[in-house]
C-alpha cells in the first residue's frame, strides 16, 4: 500500500499533465520503484471502474444469455486491464526504436497516475445514465463527449510527457490509441463481449 501522500501528489503531478503542464512530472516519482509502484493506481482506479462494470452488466448479460452478472463484470474487467496494460507493453517494445526510451518510464508513471484520473471522470457520466431517463441519443452524446474530453486531456499529457514537440506527441498518442483499439476489439471478441455490444440494445 502506498502511502496517502504519494497517491495524492502522483494524482496532482498527474492532473497537471492532463492540463499541458510539464512541471508535473517533478511530482512523480520517476525511480525504478516509483514506476512499478505506479501501477497500484489500477487499485485507486478500481472503484470507479466497478460502478462502471455493474452499471452495463445487467444489459450485456441479458444480450449475452447464459451468464451470470458476476460473469459479465469479470470479463469487463479483464477488457478494461487489458487495454491498460497492453498498450503500455507494446510501447516498451517499439520505445527504443522509436528514439523514445528515455521518455518510455516517465509516460507509463503518468500514464497510469493520469488513466486513474479518467476514470473518475466517467463517474458522474455512469450515474447520469443510472439515475436519469436517458434515451439512446443521450447515451451516445455523453459518450463522445467524455471521450472527446479524455483524448483533448490525454494528448496533452504526451504532450507535455514525451517532451518533443506536438508532431511526435500526436504520433504516439495515435499509435497508444490505435493499440487501445485493437486490444478492445480483440479482447472482446475472445472473452464473448462483442455479440451483446453489435446488438441495437446497451
Amino acid at each position: 500500500m502506498l502511502p496517502a501522500e504519494e497517491i495524492q501528489r502522483s494524482l496532482t503531478g498527474a492532473w497537471r499533465l492532463l492540463m499541458g503542464k510539464s512541471d508535473g512530472l517533478r511530482l512523480l516519482d520517476l525511480s525504478a520503484d516509483g514506476f512499478w509502484n505506479s501501477f497500484f493506481s489500477i487499485l485507486v482506479a478500481l472503484p470507479a471502474m466497478i460502478l462502471g462494470w455493474a452499471a452495463s452488466a445487467d444489459q450485456l448479460a441479458a444480450d449475452i444469455g447464459g451468464i451470470s452478472h458476476a460473469g459479465v463484470i469479470l470479463r469487463l474487467a479483464a477488457r478494461d486491464l487489458g487495454i491498460w496494460l497492453l498498450p503500455l507493453l507494446g510501447f516498451a517494445l517499439v520505445a527504443r526504436t522509436a528514439g523514445l526510451g528515455d521518455r518510455f518510464a516517465a509516460y507509463v508513471v503518468a500514464s497510469n497516475w493520469g488513466s486513474v484520473i479518467i476514470a473518475w471522470m466517467a463517474v458522474p457520466f455512469v450515474l447520469a445514465t443510472l439515475v436519469l431517463p436517458v434515451s439512446d441519443d443521450v447515451f451516445v452524446l455523453l459518450a463522445y463527449l467524455y471521450y472527446g474530453l479524455t483524448f483533448a486531456l490525454t494528448w496533452r499529457l504526451t504532450n507535455a510527457v514525451i517532451g518533443r514537440g506536438a508532431a511526435v506527441a500526436t504520433a504516439v498518442f495515435a499509435a497508444m490509441l490505435v493499440a487501445s483499439l485493437v486490444a478492445l476489439f480483440g479482447l472482446e471478441s475472445v472473452l464473448g463481449l462483442s455479440a451483446a455490444y453489435s446488438t441495437p440494445t446497451r
